[in-house]
């Protein structure tokens, strides 16, 4: 079984509105379901499982059911940080599930244009190598700065790669990563794969894209408006 785990537990406080920014309506529909459309409408996924505040858990089973994703199965509260927020979702499965060899999909809520073909890429990355995180290979310059106002220290950007989401990796091998990272005291990892790497995990990248933004601030806002509009645009060649 191939879960896909959203999660949409942020506050959006950098967005500055006076609703969490994966409920703000684009074209008359909230962002998250934007994203649960892209993993409704794959055939891959089975099931659709979010994470959200506990006072919004209601609003999304009512935009699920007007929007009809049908594959959404479960909708927990989330925790203090994205780690703790992830694992709720985690342990809802570990209850649901009895097979140990369901897959997961983790997923940022407010990333809705990730494309079929990105999903699908993370699966087959996944398939051959036991997990799975989207990237895409950074094209700027970077430097390294101490006190953000000056340096002379480059980065060869060739070995950078900047990391998105879906990550994808067993059921199984999460839950128990997460029970290791309690061992060890590590807390308030930000996404998946830095917590992998912090228990010496090797991550395997999968294809992302450009058009795969993380909906941050108002001008990401403008930003997937505009990417919707275009890709809506059907005379378009890709």
């Amino acid at each position: 079984m191939n879960i896909a785990l959203l999660t949409a537990a942020g506050t959006g406080t950098r967005m500055h509105q006076d609703i969490p920014k994966q409920f703000i309506h684009i074209d008359n529909k909230p962002v998250i379901i934007h994203t649960m459309e892209a993993f409704q409408n794959h055939p891959s996924i089975d099931a659709i499982l979010v994470v959200t505040m506990e006072s919004w858990k209601e609003v999304l089973w009512a935009y699920a059911k007007q929007f009809n994703i049908s594959k959404l199965k479960w909708v927990v509260a989330g925790g203090e940080t994205g780690q703790d927020s992830i694992k709720n979702g985690l342990d809802m499965l570990e209850l649901e599930l009895p097979e140990k060899n369901a897959v997961v999909m983790v997923h940022d809520g407010n990333r809705p244009l990730v494309s079929a073909e990105v999903i699908s890429d993370s699966f087959a990355t996944y398939a051959r190598h036991g997990n799975a995180v989207a990237v895409i290979p950074c094209t700027e310059v970077v430097f390294e700065s101490e006190n953000g106002l000056d340096s002379c220290v480059s980065i060869e950007r060739e070995k950078l790669f900047r990391t998105q989401t879906p990550h994808t990796y067993k059921l199984e091998d999460l839950m128990e990563a997460h029970l290791e990272a309690k061992k060890r005291g590590i807390k308030g990892t930000a996404a998946t794969c830095v917590l992998m790497k912090e228990l010496g995990k090797v991550t395997y990248f999968s294809r992302g894209s450009e058009e795969n933004i993380k909906i941050t601030t108002l001008d990401d806002l403008k930003i997937f408006k505009a990417l919707l509009h275009t890709r809506q645009e059907e005379w378009l060649k890709r």
